[in-house]
């Protein structure tokens, strides 16, 4: 069994290169991309950037904003935010801390962009499948409509997130 560890007493304080007010913790990382927590503190911020790698910014406790591209919008806990390749991306936090777990995968894949694996025999594991191993149906409902904020003034440099 390997454990990883990450959270509080596990990061490293210096954080990524360009931020401020941000430390992270690698928790995987190989070939095939990277698995990173990233803790904002009040008016953190990851400056924007580009990569070569498709990643996915998961939200896991509190709320900021991200970038993508030229649209900003406002994340919280239990948002994921797609940052494709090459494309610029940024994340910050004003008045409240966030947690994120960046899961990164590599551009380098093959070309299916899909890693080979197996079907588990039997079909279903019987945590996944339904009474009876019926498959379980998705379900109903919708998101409640988010306020629309205006981004962060970006024209003052005093108040630049990054």
């Amino acid at each position: 069994m390997d454990i990883r560890r990450f959270g509080i007493g596990h990061r490293r304080q210096e954080g990524l290169s360009g931020s401020r007010g941000v430390s992270d913790q690698p928790i995987h990382g190989d070939e095939h991309g990277a698995i990173t927590e990233f803790a904002f503190r009040p008016h953190g911020a990851v400056a924007p950037h580009t990569n070569p790698n498709l990643a996915y910014f998961v939200v896991i406790e509190g709320g900021g904003f991200v970038q993508v591209g030229e649209e900003v919008g406002r994340v919280a806990a239990g948002e994921a935010v797609v940052w494709p390749p090459n494309v610029v991306r940024a994340a910050w936090t004003e008045l409240t801390p966030m947690r994120a777990i960046v899961v990164e995968f590599s551009s380098e894949m093959s070309d299916s962009g899909l890693l080979e694996g197996g079907a588990i025999e039997g079909g279903r594991p019987e945590s996944v499948a339904g009474p009876g191993g019926a498959a379980p149906t998705p379900a109903e409902g919708a998101l409640a409509p988010k306020p629309i904020l205006p981004p962060p003034d970006r024209e003052s440099p005093d108040k630049e997130p990054w």
